[in-house]
């Protein structure tokens, strides 16, 4: 039956793929506790003699009641002359990436998943699906990567999260419609890259550990939400931490690398000398080598930005 079968849930993006990069980062704790800190934005400054930058961490999927953002996020946005992006957001969903994202993701002719993954594992996909209310036939030409991908994607939905209501694709939008310049991190085919060139025993290991992490989606998303809402960053970073403790090589490839590669784009940016808002995953502002504090090595002073206390209208 194929991708194809799940309907309207089967288109992936790279949005979606990015978004994926920072949540799976946290399944694997199932344990996290709230701290009673003060309010805060997923939001910081640095300040030259020259230039401004905002650092907004995204969360790239949403429901639409996380809206209105705070008056201070929408301040900064306002008061930059160029936003940017991990990638260039309004060309994902072009036929020719799509089409090549599923190239990328899908066997040829003559191989299935059953046949690329063990014994072990393709029974574990059995008995996730049936309860989550899909086939396994529906799953079975993907490789590892597009059917885990394509596994969260559906529970998302299901629970109400759209890619229509993240972070980065509002702020996209509002900086399309004022014309403001807007810069790009990464082309969409190395995002893609960060999936498809995995080999075997990464896209495995990356099946299973999303089958196990299924069932927590629904009790851990709500307080990733709420951490990212309170700017929580210790927070999110312990759990990063955790989760990647048995995946060095994935946290390397998916966070580490991307954050010392942006780094050296910020600081052109601040050479440039202009006001510019850098929206990214959040996950890129927590746990070891994320972006502040590579950073602060390199001698910038860095300044959280707090909530304010009026909301703004629509």
């Amino acid at each position: 039956m194929g991708i194809y079968g799940i309907g309207k849930r089967s288109r992936f993006s790279a949005l979606v793929i990015s978004f994926l990069i920072f949540l799976i980062s946290f399944w694997t704790v199932a344990s996290a506790h709230a701290q009673q800190t003060a309010k805060k934005n997923f939001l910081w400054s640095l300040k030259s003699n020259r230039a401004t930058i905002y650092l907004l961490g995204s969360i790239h999927l949403l429901t639409s009641d996380s809206y209105p953002l705070d008056n201070n996020i929408e301040a900064a946005y306002r008061e930059c002359k160029k936003v940017v992006f991990e990638t260039d957001i309004g060309g994902m969903n072009a036929p020719a990436v799509q089409e090549k994202l599923m190239a990328l993701g899908i066997y040829p002719e003559g191989q299935t998943l059953q046949q690329n993954i063990s014994p072990e594992t393709y029974s574990m996909l059995e008995k996730k699906v049936y309860v989550i209310g899909l086939s396994v036939a529906q799953l079975n030409n993907l490789r590892p990567w597009m059917c885990a991908l394509t596994l969260v994607l559906f529970e998302l939905q299901k629970m109400g999260f759209d890619p229509n209501y993240g972070i980065d694709r509002y702020f996209f939008k509002k900086a399309q419609q004022d014309e403001k310049e807007m810069i790009f991190l990464e082309s969409i085919d190395y995002q893609i890259s960060l999936f498809a060139d995995m080999n075997v025993h990464e896209e495995e290991s990356f099946l299973q550990q999303t089958l196990k992490d299924l069932d927590v989606v629904k009790t851990m998303l709500a307080d990733i939400v709420k951490a990212w809402e309170q700017g929580d960053a210790p927070r999110l970073g312990s759990i990063l931490t955790i989760s990647f403790k048995d995946h060095p090589d994935i946290y390397n490839r998916f966070i580490v690398q991307r954050n010392k590669a942006w780094v050296d784009e910020i600081e052109d940016l601040m050479a440039y000398g202009d006001t510019a808002l850098v929206v990214v995953g959040a996950g890129h502002f927590a746990g070891p080598n994320n972006l502040l504090q590579l950073l602060r090595n390199r001698g910038y002073t860095i300044e959280q930005i707090g909530s304010s206390t009026e909301q703004p209208s629509q």
